[in-house]
């Protein structure tokens, strides 16, 4: 599934016009995004949890060449999904 057909499947299910449902995706999309800006988790019950996670800076190893490289710190999305998701895909 594409954005677009997570927008058609909300106009059809809330009765809306594909351009309204579009807002929706959007700003519930904005929503989440502006959260985890601010370093907040965004918990969404029966779904799963965004979170922020930093990972340490480490080293690591070209496969191709065996040569050890440096791998920078980074700060990265992580979803954690809810138990109603997990047994309803299981």
């Amino acid at each position: 599934m594409n954005k677009q057909d997570l927008v058609s499947v909300v106009a059809e299910t809330g009765e809306l016009s594909k351009a309204k449902a579009g807002e929706v995706v959007d700003a519930l999309f904005d929503a989440i995004g502006a959260a985890l800006k601010q370093k907040e988790e965004v918990r969404l019950v029966g779904f799963g949890t965004f979170s922020i996670s930093h990972r340490k800076a480490g080293k690591g190893r070209n496969p191709r060449t065996g040569e050890e490289i440096d791998i920078a710190a980074t700060t990265t999305v992580r979803f954690k999904a809810g138990k109603n998701l997990k047994d309803g895909v299981g």
